[in-house]
C-alpha cells in the first residue's frame, strides 16, 4: 500500500482514485469543486483544501487537470503541490499539456529536491473500469522503476517512452488519431446512411469490421446517442489538437488530417456544441450533409 494525493477530480481522474483505492492505496485528494469528491470520501479518499496539503500528505502526487494553466494554478504558489514536497518525494502530472511546460516544472519540482514524469494515459472511462488503460511515462529511468508498480494498479500497460516530456509527445500524437479516426468513421456511417442503410446498422457494421480500433468500438455508438456526460468534450479535444499543431510546426512534420479535423471541432464550437462529447463532430458533418440529428434539438 502506498500513500498517495491526487489533485483533479474529474471524470477520468475520480475513476482512477476510485481504482487505487480499491488496489489498498491510502489517497489524499483535492477538487476546485469539493462536492464532486463527496462520494470518494464515503470510499475512504481523505480530502484535502489545497494542493499544498496534498503534497506534504503524500509520498507520491498525481494530478490530473485540464490545461497548462490550471497545471500552475495547482502546482505554483504557496498553496500549490511543489511548496508541499520534500526530498524523496515524487510527481506524476498526468494532464495533456505542451511537452516544453512540462520539462519546465519538471526543473521546479527537482529544485524541491523531489522527481516529477509526465505520465499520460490512453483510454476511456470504460478501459479505465476494465483494467485495459495505457501508462505513458516520460522522466528518468530510476524514477520510472520506482513509480511502475503504482502505475500498474492504474493500467496494465505502462511504457518508459523516454526522458521529461517525450510522454507528452507520444500522448498528442495518440489524441490526434482518435480525432481524426472519428472524423473518417463519421464518412463512412454517412455515405451508407444516404446510399439507404440505417444508421443503426451501418455502426453496427463499422463497429465489428476491419476499421474497428478500440476507440471506434467503444466511441461509434456515440453518434446514434450522446453519452449523459461526455467524456471526453470538444474543448478538450481541440486542446490537444493544437498542442499537436503546434508540436507539428516546431517539428517540421505537416498534419494535414489534424488540421481539416480541428475546423470540425471548431464547427462543433460554433454550433454551441462545446461540452459535449467530441464524438459529435458527426453531427456537423451530417448537418454539411442535409441531415438532421438528435443533437440540438
Amino acid at each position: 500500500m502506498a500513500n498517495l494525493g491526487f489533485i483533479g477530480l474529474g471524470v477520468m481522474g475520480s475513476q482512477m482514485v476510485d481504482r487505487l483505492l480499491s488496489k489498498g492505496h491510502s489517497v489524499t485528494g483535492y477538487n476546485r469543486t469539493s462536492s464532486k469528491a463527496e462520494w470518494l470520501v464515503q470510499k475512504g479518499m481523505k480530502l484535502a483544501q489545497t494542493p499544498r496539503e496534498v503534497a506534504e500528505a503524500s509520498d507520491v502526487v498525481f494530478a490530473m487537470v485540464t490545461n497548462g494553466v490550471a497545471l500552475r494554478g495547482v502546482a505554483e504558489g504557496p498553496d500549490g503541490l511543489i511548496a508541499g514536497l520534500t526530498p524523496g518525494k515524487y510527481f506524476v502530472d498526468i494532464s495533456t499539456i505542451y511537452p516544453d511546460l512540462s520539462r519546465e516544472m519538471a526543473e521546479k519540482v527537482r529544485a524541491a529536491g523531489a522527481d516529477m514524469v509526465d505520465s499520460p494515459v490512453s483510454g476511456s472511462v470504460i478501459t479505465l473500469q476494465e483494467g485495459k488503460l495505457s501508462v505513458m511515462v516520460g522522466g528518468r529511468a530510476e524514477t520510472f522503476e520506482a513509480l511502475k508498480p503504482i502505475l500498474l494498479d492504474i493500467g496494465p500497460k505502462v511504457t518508459h517512452v523516454g526522458g521529461n516530456g517525450l510522454a507528452l509527445s507520444m500522448k498528442i500524437a495518440v489524441n490526434l488519431s482518435l480525432a481524426v479516426q472519428m472524423l473518417a468513421f463519421s464518412e463512412g456511417v454517412l455515405l451508407a446512411e444516404k446510399s439507404g442503410i440505417s444508421r443503426e446498422v451501418a455502426v453496427d457494421v463499422l463497429c465489428n469490421s476491419a476499421i474497428a480500433s478500440p476507440m471506434v468500438k467503444y466511441r461509434g455508438p456515440f453518434v446514434l446517442e450522446q453519452p449523459e456526460e461526455a467524456w471526453f468534450d470538444v474543448n478538450m479535444m481541440q486542446k490537444d489538437m493544437l498542442l499537436a499543431m503546434e508540436l507539428g510546426r516546431k517539428l517540421d512534420v505537416p498534419l494535414p488530417t489534424t488540421a481539416v479535423t480541428n475546423e470540425f471541432l471548431t464547427a462543433a464550437r460554433g454550433m454551441s456544441w462545446a461540452k459535449l462529447d467530441y464524438a459529435v463532430i458527426f453531427d456537423v458533418l451530417a448537418r454539411m450533409s442535409g441531415i438532421e440529428t438528435g443533437v440540438g434539438k
